[in-house]
């Protein structure tokens, strides 16, 4: 019987131009096809985008007046949550201070919500980003309470612009830890534990204390996740 030979594994060289001639042959639709698969497998990052994009454009073209009357109406500082908590907890995660920003979070979304909206799925990816965007603003606000109360912090912080989505981003970051594999899992929690972290430890702002809490409370966003497929029958046996 002849002896069957396996065939040599390609080449990095070789792998390298079949990908560029892969490339070459991808047309703009087909472009456009996998970028409209992409928003449709994470619908509500790029609704919340979209409406970042209008809030945005707004802030960027309005009055410096009208601007910062709209900016304090969304805000969950301690005047506004004392008397519309629900607008400013929910508004406040829609605006952004600098319109200038919002390419940069344009990216993050990317990076960081919609991935975690494909694995987790449309409902829990929100239920984990409100619990860390609410939840992240009350605990930071009252620190702020007590701050002001003990004349540790100045009194104007009870009236100040607080909006953003920071939270909610740092919140997903928490919970796409049990997503990284476990041998690299420990690292990457020390090391975002110490990005948002050090700043609190070297007296930081109550939001940097909003976005450690954020990211502990995306921690606690287990059960959210989705359930761990099961070995296939036999897996591991020889």
């Amino acid at each position: 019987m002849a002896q069957q030979t396996t065939p040599a594994a390609p080449t990095v060289p070789t792998r390298i131009r079949v990908a560029a001639h892969r490339l070459r042959r991808v047309t703009p639709r087909d472009a456009c096809r996998c970028a409209a698969g992409w928003v449709r497998s994470s619908p509500g990052t790029h609704v919340w985008l979209a409406i970042l994009a209008v809030t945005s454009t707004v802030v960027a073209v309005a009055a410096p007046h009208t601007r910062e009357m709209l900016l304090h109406h969304y805000s969950t500082n301690l005047v506004e949550l004392h008397r519309h908590p629900i607008r400013v907890l929910i508004g406040s995660a829609f605006w952004i201070q600098t319109p200038s920003a919002f390419a940069f979070y344009t990216v993050l979304f990317e990076l960081v919500h919609a991935p975690a909206e494909r694995w987790l799925g449309t409902w829990h990816w929100l239920f984990t980003a409100a619990t860390a965007h609410i939840g992240a603003t009350l605990i930071s606000q009252k620190a702020v309470f007590f701050g002001i109360r003990d004349d540790r912090l100045p009194h104007s912080l009870a009236h100040t612009v607080d909006i953003g989505v920071s939270y909610g981003l740092a919140g997903v970051v928490g919970v796409l830890a049990y997503r990284v594999p476990v041998r690299w899992r420990w690292a990457y929690l020390a090391a975002v534990l110490c990005f948002f972290g050090y700043p609190v430890l070297r007296g930081g702002t109550y939001t940097d204390l909003g976005h450690l809490t954020a990211f502990l409370l995306g921690l606690c966003c287990h059960a959210a996740t989705p359930l761990p497929r099961p070995a296939p029958r036999g897996a591991g046996r020889r």
